[in-house]
């Protein structure tokens, strides 16, 4: 079982800058390839970033492309998701998720296993 728990969510003004954190337990990290999700309320949940096990292959979804870095330390069992040129519609709760091995990027909320219980990020305009 994997646990997972996210932080650095908060309020920042447009354009500004946030880095969340997900730290994991309960698995050999680097065997599972780290994803972030998030939800504005009233929509559904949507894949923003994905990276690899070992870290090479790194995914994002065409709104933050550019402005979002997803990075790992398997040393310390942690997933970074750096936003910048923050959007108000940037504005959701953030969620940690990955799926059992093999470690497989899946951009769909259903295939994932587990998941955080997710930071909130609120952007002012």
């Amino acid at each position: 079982q994997v646990q997972l728990v996210e932080s650095g969510g908060g309020l920042v003004q447009t354009g500004g800058s946030l880095r969340l954190s997900c730290v994991a337990s309960g698995g050999t990290f680097s065997t599972y390839a780290m994803h972030w999700f998030r939800q504005a309320p009233g929509t559904e949940r949507e894949f923003v970033a994905a990276i690899s096990g070992s870290g090479p292959a790194r995914y994002y979804r065409d709104s933050v492309r550019g402005r979002a870095t997803i990075s790992r330390d398997n040393n310390g069992n942690t997933v970074y998701l750096q936003m910048n040129s923050l959007k108000p519609e940037d504005t959701a709760v953030y969620y940690c998720a990955t799926a059992r091995p093999p470690a497989r990027i899946i951009t769909r909320p259903e295939g994932m296993d587990y998941w955080g219980k997710g930071t909130l990020v609120t952007v002012s305009s």
